[in-house]
């Protein structure tokens, strides 16, 4: 690797420090019902996120909660020793992609067939501290 080349590493390995992400992959629900819960949580604390995500009566929050945590255990293995409430860590970005559909045939009227696609999504949480923003 040249020098340049490791020094641009370098920096952007120092940018994306306090900078953690989490991913879940073909999540069983559709994007757009995803999408709802995750722009109520976009740029909010963690602990007032996942306080808004466990009193959440949606199907989604259920599983966006699993990904913050992973998200905050994530964040906890790259800085071993701190603490989380005094890190002052946001939802700096939340992505809901939608994923690949199963197709299901459904019987209907004069032997037709109507088409039920069951859709799943991607979801990228990625926290960072408050004056990175």
């Amino acid at each position: 690797m040249g020098s340049r080349k490791r020094e641009s590493a370098l920096a952007r390995k120092i940018a994306n420090q306090d900078v953690v992400k989490a991913l879940h992959n073909d999540c069983p629900s559709s994007p757009r019902k995803m999408r709802l819960v995750a722009d109520i949580i976009r740029g909010v604390e963690v602990d007032k996120a996942l306080a808004i995500l466990k009193f959440s009566k949606k199907e989604a929050s259920n599983k966006l909660e699993k990904v913050l945590l992973s998200a905050m255990a994530n964040w906890q293995m790259k800085n071993e020793g701190a603490d989380i409430e005094e890190a002052g860590l946001i939802v700096k970005e939340i992505h809901v992609d939608s994923a690949r559909q199963l197709k299901r045939l459904r019987p209907a009227p004069q032997g037709r067939g109507y088409r039920i696609r069951k859709r799943s999504n991607h979801i990228t949480l990625i926290l960072g501290t408050k004056d990175n923003k």
